[in-house]
């Protein structure tokens, strides 16, 4: 297997799984962060104003394959990047490589090689919890904040639904990514070709280190390492006073009750057109992807 110069075994997804995926025609890009290969898309035009979108556990770029062409069409550019360990990205294959904090640096470097700026940034799931992390910690990049279904955790009980999904994730024999997606949406079936194309990154027990690990990299009781940045990310957040738009799917079993959490503590939340959407469950980009994509289009505009 191969190392990066730090030493980090990994292994890279082979590229034929990826090849005539339902609805992804897009041509993946790479960025070298800490001798890892980062993959992601961007479409759209160079010059349009910039959106971010990052996916959590245990999904890839894939999950914002209904959200991209309309943002595309609507003149924006689309940066979709698959976070380390999951997608097209390379992936350690020792749960130590993966870290909360290790994350959001790897977010960092990958915009900084990108020199992206002025962004709006889309978080769901981890791609929330990264996110906003990130744009705690880089305001001077981040213009605006789309939140979906995500939470920035201080070390405060999770609740029963996080904490069932976060024993099921180390109990189940195959992290099968297709069958947790086709539980979780509720407003459609996803066909057998969106499953498997869910499954792609995952060839075998060596490719599914971050997606085990992630469940457990969640700040759910007070002394876990990630508590005292978390917190310090909130004091930044409860200043913001830059637009913050909740798109949020009520119905969802794990994260569904959080999106008062928001709009209670961000100042930048005030007067912006939050909406809900139902069915959808936590996967709300695959539940409602073309409606989440036009309130986005029509709250820039």
């Amino acid at each position: 297997m191969p190392t990066t110069p730090n030493g980090v075994v990994y292994v890279r997804t082979p590229d034929d799984r990826f090849i005539d995926l339902p609805d992804w025609p897009y041509e993946s890009r790479f960025v070298d962060v800490d001798g890892l290969r980062m993959a992601y898309v961007d479409e759209g035009p160079a010059d349009g104003p910039m959106v971010l979108l990052l996916h959590g556990e245990p999904t890839w770029g894939y999950l914002y394959r209904r959200m991209i062409p309309p943002l595309v069409a609507a003149g924006l550019r689309t940066v979709v990047p698959d976070l380390v360990g999951f997608g097209r990205s390379d992936k350690p294959t020792e749960r130590e490589a993966y870290t909360y904090a290790g994350h959001v640096a790897w977010v960092a470097a990958f915009v900084d090689q990108l020199g992206l700026t002025d962004i709006t940034l889309f978080g769901q799931d981890w791609g929330g919890l990264i996110g906003l992390r990130f744009a705690a910690e880089h305001p001077e990049l981040v213009d605006r904040i789309v939140i979906a279904n995500t939470d920035l955790p201080d070390g405060r009980p999770m609740g029963d639904g996080f904490m069932a999904w976060q024993q099921a994730s180390q109990a189940m024999p195959f992290l099968d990514a297709g069958a947790v997606l086709q539980r979780a949406t509720l407003a459609r079936t996803l066909s057998d070709g969106e499953v498997e194309a869910y499954r792609a990154p995952f060839p075998g027990e060596e490719h599914c280190a971050g997606a085990r690990q992630f469940p457990l990299l969640v700040p759910s009781g007070p002394d876990d390492p990630a508590v005292p940045a978390n917190r310090a990310a909130w004091e930044v957040l409860e200043r913001w006073e830059r637009p913050v738009l909740t798109l949020w799917a009520p119905d969802d079993v794990v994260l569904g009750r959080l999106q008062s959490k928001f709009l209670d503590r961000i100042p930048g939340t005030a007067g912006q057109p939050h909406r809900t959407f139902q069915p959808a469950g936590h996967f709300i980009q695959d539940d409602a992807g073309e409606e989440l994509a036009a309130a986005v289009v029509d709250w820039l505009a």
